[in-house]
């Protein structure tokens, strides 16, 4: 049976040579002498991305954490400046999965499960295997597979697209329908030329990003380690990423030669983005407070604080949360994270202008920051001021304004707050963003009666729904 980045490879290969043939006035032309770029153009990867990324949005069960998110994404994006890939506006999946798994997708898409974080003990072995992801995106590695698939004359599978985000995202192969021997038997060679080929440019990145050159030789072992745990059924991503003992002493070889005096191995926001993610895979939060009170005893890592004092906030012990998030920030009293939490569990407390006067503390340092505006937005909403909120929500919109978590609050704030034509257009948005389009046109249209006397707003919503039916009529081929 074939693994999910097969199925991948083999289902958006067959569907990129079928899908744009309507729109070749719209299509790049390749660079002269460039016959990966003739294969698959930027914009035509760009476009299956996007397409993979509604079919996450609507599918996938997803991390809806700003401050996981932030700190995922800005990672990402320092990586990739001393990476090749030429589309550095990323779109990052937090996939809510504790099994370990990252994955690439064409047009800059990159998924990551929170598993990924439990299993790479430091900064150093994460970032190793995004850079190795990063890597399948600078490399071309999708485009370079639809070249040979071309080459052999393989026709369209339409009729599979939207199963693809699921089957990879979801852990479940049977999803898909796998296509012919001969493309499974191409797509695994071409699979393990690629992963050698990710190794050694990711490897570079790590490298010249400052991180000890050991780390990908580290996480490899620890996926050997893994792989030997679960026996016949281990986590899709070592099905993918198959660790071989060369690949192990390869990773070693390369980084022995190279010094690693001043490179970085850890840091403490990785360590308490791990330990967050701990206490939110941990359905009991007594568990988790028992785990990080032993972990405590052994070992005084702010980490350990730091999980405990989330593990005390999500068994409503606000005071013992206050307490410990509020020794750590006199440690760290300029780490965003804590500051962050700290207004969160102000927040749930109920202790409303504590938080506010928290966040607004914090964001004097990092202003519009994307977590603590967040924060600041949910606890002026939970203050019945919600024409503030919303103006907060608008200007993170203005940043992140293909973020289907943000339209979906805005339309929150919005219905709490009586605006109910912001609340339709909003909703409209979010489900637009999820490749439905019916229902936002219904949305649309509840808006569109409430704003008859209201000639601008009215003929603003006329020209959304004339934009989403353009859509329809282009994703059918009209």
């Amino acid at each position: 049976m074939l693994n999910l980045n097969q199925y991948f490879l083999i289902i958006i290969s067959l569907l990129s040579m079928g899908m744009y043939a309507q729109e070749k006035k719209q299509i790049e032309l390749p660079e002269l002498g460039d016959r990966v770029s003739g294969a698959v153009s930027s914009a035509q990867e760009k476009a299956i991305g996007e397409t993979f990324l509604m079919q996450a949005y609507a599918r996938a069960p997803l991390i809806n954490d700003s401050i996981i998110q932030e700190y995922t994404e800005l990672l990402i994006f320092k990586l990739s400046e001393n990476s090749k890939v030429q589309d550095r506006y990323f779109n990052v999946l937090l996939i809510d999965d504790p099994s370990l798994n990252a994955f690439a997708a064409p047009g800059s898409v990159i998924g990551v499960n929170g598993g990924l974080f439990l299993e790479a003990e430091n900064e150093g072995q994460f970032a190793s295997v995004m850079t190795h992801e990063l890597a399948h995106l600078s490399q071309r590695h999708f485009a370079r597979n639809v070249l040979r698939a071309q080459d052999s004359s393989i026709s369209s599978a339409l009729v599979m697209v939207s199963s693809i985000a699921v089957a990879l995202i979801t852990n479940q192969p049977q999803a898909i329908i796998g296509g012919s021997a001969f493309l499974q038997q191409e797509s695994l060679r071409y699979s393990r030329l690629f992963e050698k080929e990710a190794d050694r440019v990711g490897f570079t990145n790590l490298v010249a990003s400052g991180y000890d050159p050991e780390s990908m030789g580290e996480m490899f072992e620890n996926m050997n380690e893994m792989r030997r745990y679960f026996g016949e059924a281990p986590p899709e991503f070592l099905l993918t990423h198959p660790v071989t003992s060369s690949r192990v002493s390869d990773a070693f070889n390369a980084a022995e030669n190279i010094l690693n005096a001043g490179t970085k191995k850890d840091s403490l926001d990785y360590s308490l983005i791990r330990s967050r993610l701990r206490v939110h895979y941990e359905k009991i939060p007594s568990v988790s407070v028992q785990y990080f009170n032993d972990a405590l005893k052994k070992s005084n890592l702010a980490s350990n604080k730091y999980g405990l004092a989330l593990a005390y906030n999500k068994n409503n012990n606000f005071d013992e949360s206050l307490k410990l998030i509020n020794s750590l920030i006199l440690e760290f009293p300029k780490n965003l994270i804590l500051n962050t939490t700290k207004a969160q569990i102000l927040l749930n407390a109920q202790m409303y202008s504590d938080a506010l006067m928290q966040v607004d503390e914090s964001l004097t340092i990092s202003p519009r920051n994307y977590p603590l505006t967040i924060t600041k937005a949910k606890i002026l909403n939970e203050m019945d001021r919600y024409f503030e909120a919303e103006e907060l929500l608008r200007e993170q919109i203005l940043q992140r304004n293909n973020d289907p978590y943000i339209w979906l609050m805005l339309s929150e704030v919005q219905r709490d707050g009586k605006n109910v034509v912001g609340y339709y257009q909003s909703r409209a948005e979010y489900h637009v963003l999820l490749g439905q389009y019916e229902e936002a046109i219904n949305q649309l249209e509840f808006a569109l009666q409430l704003t008859k006397n209201n000639f601008q707003v009215s003929e603003s919503v006329m020209t959304k729904i004339i934009d989403i039916k353009n859509k329809i009529n282009k994703s059918r081929g009209l």
